[in-house]
């Protein structure tokens, strides 16, 4: 597929070039620059920009790579990297709702706008699936496991429990399909 792509002419060459450089991870990037030696730091601009404006320390910045900069860990692109796939998947969102069969069993339950997991459990037909507070008991052992961002941590080393639970339930879903008779909900 990307052989085909690349070779293809229709495709403007500026778009097969990038994607080739992307691919074989000579973009010219900060950490591509560094390597060989046409750059000091391989630390990301993008990233320092933000955390100036913030007044935070540029200490630590992560590498300027590829993958970096065109993801939400970018400081400096999170909010357009955020937008687009907000985006992307309302669109997708939106087609598999589309394309839906009448007798289909999934109900689409977040069409209209993202929620969260607490707005979602208030529902009676999310109720009729799991109980809230069974839901939150099976999921807190994984929740502990994802990282928590320094900002959120004030200084501490330890973290109360109860911020787990709540960054469980203040979590956003992108959306939220639901199979009612088979009482499975898909995020």
């Amino acid at each position: 597929m990307l052989g085909k792509y690349l070779s293809d002419q229709k495709i403007p060459w500026q778009r097969r070039r990038r994607l080739g450089m992307a691919v074989a991870g000579n973009m010219p990037t900060a950490n591509f620059l560094t390597k060989i030696g046409k750059m000091q730091s391989a630390g990301c601009r993008l990233c320092r920009i933000a955390r100036v404006a913030r007044g935070e320390s540029t200490d630590g910045l992560a590498d300027a790579t590829h993958g970096h900069i065109n993801s939400a860990g970018c400081e400096g692109m999170a909010t357009t990297v955020t937008a687009a796939h907000h985006s992307i998947w309302r669109h997708l969102y939106d087609s598999m709702h589309a394309a839906q069969k009448p007798k289909s069993k999934f109900k689409f339950v977040t069409l209209d706008k993202e929620s969260n997991m607490s707005t979602l459990w208030r529902r009676e037909e999310f109720l009729r699936i799991c109980i809230k507070d069974d839901l939150a008991e099976k999921t807190q052992d994984i929740e502990v496991t994802k990282p928590v961002k320094k900002v959120k941590r004030h200084g501490t080393t330890s973290i109360k429990e109860s911020f787990f639970v709540n960054r469980f339930w203040g979590r956003r879903l992108d959306g939220f399909a639901i199979n009612e008779t088979l009482q499975i909900g898909y995020i």
